[in-house]
C-alpha cells in the first residue's frame, strides 16, 4: 500500500489506461449533489462487498464501467478488482481484506474524487 497518494496518482497516470478516467458531467453533477460523505459511505459499501472477500464474485468484472463517480474512480486508481490490487497496491490475493486495507482502498478512491471534481 502506498503511504504517499501524490506518488501513486503520478505513476497511475503514466498508464494510458488509468489516465483516461474523468468524471463526466452527470457523475460530477451527483457527486456535488449527494456530497463527498454519501459518496463515501457508498464506497465502503462497494469495497465491502465487491472487494473485501478473499475470492470476490465475478473478480476481475465486478466494477462497472459507468452508473457512479465511485465505479470510475474504482478503474481510474486500480481499485476496481482483486488482480489490480494486487498489481498496483500490494494487497494480495485469496484473502479477505483488512479493516486498514478497506480504509486505504476508499481514501484513494476519495482523493482521486477530489482531485477530479476540482480539474
Amino acid at each position: 500500500m502506498y503511504q504517499n497518494l501524490d506518488l501513486l496518482m503520478a505513476q497511475l497516470q503514466r498508464s494510458n489506461f488509468r489516465a483516461k478516467f474523468y468524471l463526466n458531467p452527470k457523475d460530477a453533477a451527483y457527486l456535488a449533489d449527494k456530497g463527498m460523505p454519501l459518496i463515501l459511505s457508498h464506497a465502503r459499501d462497494f469495497v465491502e462487498q465487491r472487494l473485501a472477500p478473499a475470492f470476490p464474485a465475478k473478480d476481475g468484472k465486478q466494477t462497472p464501467w459507468k452508473g457512479h463517480p465511485v465505479f470510475i474512480a474504482q478503474h481510474a486508481t486500480a481499485t476496481c478488482c482483486r488482480g489490480c490490487l494486487e498489481k498496483w497496491h500490494r494487497i494480495g490475493k485469496g484473502q479477505p481484506l483488512t479493516e486498514e486495507e478497506k480504509q486505504y482502498i476508499v481514501r484513494v478512491i476519495e482523493y482521486w474524487l477530489e482531485h477530479k471534481r476540482r480539474a
